[in-house]
């Protein structure tokens, strides 16, 4: 089940700018026609910023709050979490540092869901969608 998430306060340009560049890209791959065209685009960009150096965990969860605030209004469909995930990482791409995309499912009750973690092992976006209470696994991480 998706669970609605209300956008922060606004946040400052230096980091809107790269949130809303990466959640453009991010809803046009998810118009593409196909479901598999989606997903391996989808991993192939955010395996494509291997090469540059880490984030800090601060760095990434305010970009993922920048994101979050940056959804556009013109959208008129559901931005999910492989979206704001995706979102996440390029826009920590667009500003020279990298952070990993991570695809995970849980059993009880049964669902998906996507976030980001750092080079140090936090996660970001994992406690959505009831991820305090019925924790997920990872299953693809993009590293």
């Amino acid at each position: 089940m998706t669970q609605m998430i209300h956008a922060p306060l606004r946040p400052p340009w230096r980091r809107r700018l790269p949130a809303s560049i990466a959640m453009t890209a991010a809803l046009a791959i998810k118009i593409l026609p196909r479901d598999n065209w989606r997903m391996r685009t989808r991993l192939t960009l955010a395996r494509s910023v291997r090469a540059l150096p880490a984030a800090g965990t601060d760095h990434v969860q305010d970009l993922y709050e920048a994101v979050v605030a940056c959804q556009p209004p013109w959208w008129r469909g559901q931005i999910d979490c492989k979206e704001r995930s995706l979102a996440t990482v390029l826009a920590a791409a667009l500003t020279g540092r990298r952070c990993h995309l991570v695809l995970g499912a849980r059993t009880l009750p049964a669902a998906f869901h996507a976030w980001v973690e750092t080079a140090d092992g936090i996660a970001i976006g994992a406690d959505e969608a009831g991820g305090d209470d019925h924790p997920w696994t990872p299953v693809y991480t993009t590293r």
